[in-house]
């Protein structure tokens, strides 16, 4: 941003580079540093944006051209345009304007968009003169009958077509058909940046117009300031107005000027509202926003306004110190009046010019004029003692207006500048623009970056200390990891005990997907075998059984087959559920082995003696003693099946009611054939009484047994095998003992590699620190300096002895030596 000292030159190197040391390290990654890089975006960006947002009407062109004192921007009541204009820094002699205008396709779809809301039904051909002007009369029938061109927002719309057609038709030349045609002011002849600037305030050509690039000389544009002024947030099509509000959401934009009505409109508008939280989603603003409520001079008048107003900015804006109280209108031709004189009628021949002509040889009386004259008789601004002032009604306004400037002179236009708020309003952004905006945006960079560097600054500390702490003699690092061997062991049990206490009380709680798919597939496969041997029981086997087990008789009753058929269906049961039961147990411990294998806790295992104490051996063990017992208890669920459902036989049930209609088909002979020919019936009767005692086993009994079984076998186990791995001890002393030289070798050489790491990372931390910090120096913000390593930070240790077998010794000192040199320096 403009000029930087030379101490902030390298300023965005220093700070990624704090940055790219916070993301080498995994646990300080996840830090969001979007709030660091937006600071310094704005803190090294050549431009300062300050963008100037409101409603339609609320005085933002007014208003800048108050604080350059130059009427560059169009400010006529009632004009709205989607024209963005930007003023920039020039060199003294190097003023310009740079006009890009609409393309011939946006003219026409603005045009249609205003003839759809005004609700005209003609094509807004804007080639036929015909058209155009049946347009234009339409137009003006509009804002006569709405009262005036500013008195609603159809007359606004009205307004704004009229501008559009005029404009298009005076610089059809400059207009291109797709593309957005761009020229310098020279193209148009002008000789300075008054001509151009003329040229484009004019409503017929800002109508037209894209985007208007200013560039002027004025103390206020330096250091890179940009002053944008916006289309309204109201503006009559609706894409002009979603400009502001994208141009607010903008990451370049870096401060917002809040041009807002309530002083005469009375209350925030929903636009103004929605405005307002738009900019605080943008943190490429934070706290730069000055709002402003302009004609104030309308509640000189109004008392109920007034009070609304402090109302409004008492509740609303009682935290804000950047509120303004301003009359744009007043404030500005005030301070272009006291460039006049009576020769030229105090502007009325020369500011006013253009707007005191008329046709019938009247003259017409300037907004600005009919604002004085109530701001010297009716506002009570002024102490009847400095100004006796009187307003005569044989005078036109304009007589009057020259008479009160003849009698009061100077100290009159000093009061009302005074009153209209723009002198504390521009003094206060010239303040912040000249002295407080660079660097409060070094502060806002040096407030995000804290919690970063303290951070880093408390990590390398611990990660060096604790380093440090390590034993630095082969002997040494063996004793200390011998000492840690029982603490070790305990601790691998420990992990391993809760490893499957975690893995049974998951199945338990039905946590275990993939239990619960297996359950489910056991389940469906119950449901399966039951529908199959239902389909296909056959009565004519079953009587066959019953007569083969008794040889003396030729017949058999119906009880017989129902026998043969419960022990028939339930064997058959029995089968599919044993089967799937050691499936699931076959599944089950396969994953619990696979975890077990991936565990940090078995890792460590091996390493401290080799093997795995018995672990996977203990649990096939498991695995074939709860597969035994689920086999079991699946054997005794499916032999209660051959006992008939309690309430079988129950009078009322239909159960009962459907033996009785098959034992009274059976009846009618004694032969094999009246039992086949009931088999529909007799199949109807075995699955009014299977299903449910298989449905109750699936879904509810065998669930629990399960669950039971997994209980009183895997968690009894696993505290057995936690003290049995404790017990290891003798064998684990003696194989750590033959490979503890090497490991504690290669230890001490990995610690003093991870050491020399963090040496390098600090020392690359505090040359980057340490430049943040020459800047923040530089722009006086001794307040605001980040935390530097020292060496007094770390404990200093001494170490005397050598390390045996072939370890070098360390120096004495925390810190290495070239890192020393360079906190020193530091």
């Amino acid at each position: 941003m403009g000029n930087l000292p030379a101490q902030c030159l390298n300023l965005k190197e220093q700070v990624e580079s704090i940055l790219q040391l916070l993301q080498q390290e995994p646990t300080l990654r996840s830090q969001d540093v979007t709030a660091i890089q937006t600071s310094l975006g704005k803190v090294i960006s050549p431009k300062f944006e300050i963008v100037f947002a409101g409603a339609f009407s609320a005085g933002k062109s007014m208003l800048i051209n108050a604080l350059l004192e130059r009427e560059l921007l169009y400010s006529a009541e009632g004009h709205a345009t989607g024209t963005e204009c930007k003023i920039e820094y020039a060199e003294l002699g190097k003023e310009r304007v740079i006009l890009t205008f609409l393309s011939e396709a946006e003219i026409r779809e603005q045009a249609s968009y205003l003839c759809q809301q005004l609700g005209f039904n003609t094509t807004a051909n804007i080639n036929q003169s015909e058209i155009t002007n049946l347009l234009h009369q339409g137009c003006d029938a509009i804002i006569q009958q709405e009262g005036g061109e500013s008195r609603s927002e159809r007359a606004k719309q009205a307004k704004a077509l009229i501008l559009l057609l005029e404009g298009y038709e005076a610089n059809r030349e400059h207009i291109h058909t797709v593309d957005n045609a761009i020229y310098s002011m020279e193209k148009f002849n002008f000789s300075n940046l008054k001509e151009a600037a003329g040229y484009a305030r004019r409503g017929s050509n800002s109508a037209v117009l894209k985007r208007i690039e200013y560039y002027c000389n004025h103390p206020l544009l330096e250091d890179g300031n940009v002053i944008i002024d916006t289309p309204g947030i109201d503006a009559p099509v609706e894409k002009d107005a979603q400009l502001t509000y994208a141009k607010i959401q903008h990451p370049d934009t870096s401060a917002v000027v809040c041009v807002l009505k309530p002083a005469s409109a009375g209350d925030m508008t929903k636009e103004e509202t929605a405005l307002l939280e738009t900019m605080r989603g943008n943190a490429g603003i934070r706290d730069r926003v000055f709002y402003v409520f302009n004609r104030i001079d309308e509640t000189w008048y109004n008392t109920q306004l007034r009070q609304r107003l402090d109302d409004l900015i008492s509740s609303q804006f009682r935290d804000s110190s950047r509120v303004y109280k301003t009359s744009g209108l007043l404030g500005f031709y005030g301070s272009l009046i006291k460039q006049t004189s009576l020769q030229n009628r105090f502007g009325l021949d020369s500011i006013f010019a253009e707007s005191v002509k008329s046709l019938n040889g009247k003259e017409e009386t300037p907004q600005f004029v009919y604002a004085f004259n109530n701001y010297c008789v009716t506002s009570g601004k002024l102490s009847p003692t400095d100004f006796r002032i009187s307003l005569n009604g044989f005078e036109t306004p304009n007589q009057n207006y020259l008479r009160i400037l003849t009698e009061q002179g100077t100290p009159l236009i000093n009061q009302l500048i005074l009153d209209s708020g723009i002198e504390e309003f521009r003094t206060a952004i010239t303040r912040y623009l000249t002295e407080e905006k660079r660097p409060m945006l070094f502060q806002n960079l040096a407030d995000d970056l804290e919690d970063v560097c303290i951070k880093l600054k408390k990590y390398y500390q611990s990660n060096y200390r604790e380093l440090d702490s390590q034993p630095r003699e082969i002997e040494a690092m063996k004793s200390q990891e011998l000492m840690r061997l029982n603490q070790q062991l305990q601790q691998i049990g420990k992990e391993f005990n809760q490893h499957i206490t975690e893995e049974v009380n998951q199945v338990i709680n039905q946590a275990c997907d993939a239990f619960e798919t297996d359950f489910r597939q056991l389940q469906s496969r119950m449901i399966r075998r039951l529908d199959e041997l239902l389909d296909t029981f056959s009565v004519a086997d079953a009587y066959r059984r019953a007569t083969l087990s008794h040889p003396r008789n030729a017949t058999a009753p119906l009880i017989a087959i129902l026998v043969e058929a419960f022990y028939y269906l339930s064997n058959q049961l029995e089968d599919i559920l044993v089967d799937s039961s050691e499936k699931v147990v076959e599944n089950l411990f396969e994953r619990l082995m696979e975890k077990v294998r991936k565990s940090e806790y078995y890792r460590q295992l091996y390493r401290l003696l080799g093997n795995d104490s018995g672990i996977e051996q203990e649990l096939k063990v498991i695995e074939n003693q709860v597969s035994l017992a689920l086999v079991s208890a699946a054997r005794v669920e499916c032999d209660r099946f051959v006992r008939e459902s309690p309430r079988f036989y129950d009078e009322g049930t239909f159960s009962i009611y459907q033996f009785r209609q098959t034992l009274l088909q059976t009846s009618q002979s004694y032969d094999c054939e009246s039992m086949v020919e009931a088999e529909p019936a007799i199949r109807q009767l075995l699955k009014l009484d299977f299903e449910p005692k298989v449905s109750h086993t699936i879904r509810k009994s065998f669930r629990q047994t399960i669950n039971q079984i997994l209980k009183t076998q895997l968690l009894p186990m696993a505290e057995t095998q936690a003290d049995e791995i404790l017990q290891q001890y003798p064998q684990a002393r003696v194989y750590l003992e033959q490979t503890l030289q090497q490991e504690a070798e290669e230890k001490i050489l990995n610690n003093r590699r991870l050491l020399n790491v963090v040496e390098q990372k600090i020392e690359v931390y505090n040359a980057a620190v340490s430049g943040i910090n020459g800047c923040l120096q530089a722009i006086q913000l001794y307040d605001y300096l980040l935390p530097v390593i020292g060496n007094e930070e770390f404990l200093i240790i001494s170490h005397d002895s050598e390390v045996t077998n072939k370890i070098p010794a360390t120096n004495g000192i925390l810190i290495s030596d070239g890192l020393s040199d360079g906190l020193a320096q530091v």
